[in-house]
C-alpha cells in the first residue's frame, strides 16, 4: 500500500526546510564594547583618534605599521603580541563627530579568529567625562557549514570581543594616566 501524498507533504517539507537552513551558511555577527573615561572626549579623541596609533594605548598590540593618515583609504598593519596581524583599511574618519570606521582586508587567522570585520569606534561626552563605543561586525573564522570550534561563531565572538575590551581598558588606562599599554 503506497502512502498517501498528504502523509508525505509534511515530512518533505521538514526536510527541504532543514537542508535549506544547512546551505545558508554563516550569519553575520556583532559586538559592542563602552568604556566611560573621566576626561573631556577630546582629550580622549586625541589619544584614540589617530587610525595609526592603536599601539600607543592598545595592550595586545606589539607593533603598528600605517599609511595614509586618517584619510579614508589609509591603511595599518596591527601585530598583534599574541602573534598574527591585522591588515586593516579606513572606510571613514570625521573628527568633528569623534568618530572613525574601517574594516579588515585580509584574515589572519591566528590573530583572529574571524574571516572578515568591520568596526567603528566612537568618542561622546558623558556627563563630565567621555563615553567610548567600539563595536565590530563579524563572520567566523570558517566560513562553511560545519566549521571547527576554534573557528567558529563562538570563538570569532569570544576573540572580538576580547580584543576590544582590552582596548577600551587600554585606552582608559592611558587617558586616565593610571598604566601605560
Amino acid at each position: 500500500m503506497r502512502p498517501k501524498i498528504p502523509t508525505l507533504l509534511p515530512t518533505l517539507l521538514l526536510a527541504l526546510v532543514a537542508t535549506t537552513a544547512l546551505a545558508h551558511g554563516p550569519t553575520p555577527q556583532k559586538v559592542e564594547r563602552t568604556v566611560t573615561i573621566a576626561a573631556p572626549p577630546a582629550a580622549v579623541w586625541k589619544v584614540v583618534g589617530d587610525f595609526g596609533g592603536i599601539g600607543a594605548w592598545h595592550p595586545d598590540v606589539a607593533k603598528v605599521e600605517a599609511s595614509g593618515g586618517n584619510a579614508a583609504g589609509a591603511t595599518r598593519a596591527v601585530t598583534l603580541k599574541s602573534g598574527g596581524t591585522l591588515s586593516e583599511g579606513l572606510d571613514e574618519w570625521k573628527a568633528e563627530a569623534m568618530t572613525y570606521s574601517y574594516r579588515m582586508s585580509d584574515p589572519d587567522l591566528k590573530a583572529l579568529p574571524v574571516s572578515s570585520y568591520s568596526a567603528t569606534l566612537t568618542v561622546s561626552p558623558d556627563g563630565p567625562g567621555a563615553k567610548v563605543i567600539w563595536d565590530g561586525r563579524f563572520y567566523r573564522g570558517d566560513t562553511g557549514n560545519e566549521p571547527p570550534e576554534e573557528l567558529s561563531d563562538a570563538a570569532g565572538r569570544t576573540a572580538m570581543e576580547r580584543y576590544l575590551a582590552d582596548g577600551l581598558r587600554g585606552l582608559k588606562a592611558k587617558v586616565e594616566g593610571k598604566v601605560s599599554p
